[in-house]
């Protein structure tokens, strides 16, 4: 099991009377290679829920198991170590440092993981061309399109081919046409081996999932496999 999540709770002002209950004893399991949507409302816990699987924050109680270790016992530099080498993050604002080229960009987490000039060059170049931005590498990320943008984006999660591929609302500030082009992306990433979990509030983009788990108010009120025609 690579994912495995056991009766967990993410309580903000726990104790006090405006105590929130993002998460609310979730119990969850995803397997390796699958493709897992998490579809909800605002304020359903969806948001929290990618935080806690991709280890940006910890439960306030029960246990999070990924890859059998145990996270609530891990230091925050190894809950770094963790983030940066297994676990790609996409989001719906890009997160691009606007100063930065498109190249430079992408290399970020190849530096964080001390890999070197030219072998992180190789690997951030080999990222931009699966993405089509191979003659885009000097452009500022304000040069660009919102769809180039996330696509720099998916580069950089996938630079460091991680086993696990978060993606946060990533077609939110994309046209309907782009925002295709990246799900179908996603997709051809699953079938290649990555784990994929896309958080989303559209039941549409969940539907490009082979499961979907549907949260309300921190609980999970759905949890059930898909028909998925991605020929």
């Amino acid at each position: 099991m690579l994912i495995e999540i056991k009766d967990v709770y993410k309580i903000y002002g726990e104790g006090l009377e405006s105590e929130v209950r993002a998460l609310d004893g979730v119990s969850l399991q995803i397997q390796r290679g699958e493709f897992v949507a998490v579809v909800g409302q605002s304020g359903s816990g969806k948001s929290t829920m990618m935080n806690v699987l991709g280890c940006l924050d910890v439960p306030t109680r029960g246990t999070y198991l990924l890859d059998g270790t145990d996270v609530r016992e891990l230091t925050d530099k190894e809950l770094s170590h963790i983030r940066n080498e297994q676990i790609g993050f996409i989001f719906q604002q890009y997160n691009l440092i606007q100063s930065l080229t498109v190249l430079e960009n992408v290399e970020l987490p190849l530096i964080y993981q001390g890999v070197g000039a030219d072998q992180r060059r190789e690997m951030a170049l080999a990222a931009l061309e699966r993405v089509g931005l191979a003659g885009r590498i000097k452009h500022k990320p304000v040069e660009m399109s919102g769809g180039q943008q996330q696509r720099v984006a998916i580069a950089r999660a996938i630079a460091t081919h991680p086993p696990i591929i978060m993606a946060d609302e990533p077609t939110g500030a994309l046209d309907s046409h782009t925002g295709l082009e990246v799900l179908q992306f996603l997709q051809q990433l699953n079938q290649e081996g990555s784990t994929v979990i896309l958080i989303t509030h559209d039941n549409g983009i969940a539907a490009t999932a082979r499961r979907c788990v549907r949260l309300q108010d921190g609980k999970i009120v759905e949890d059930r496999e898909q028909e998925v025609d991605w020929a």
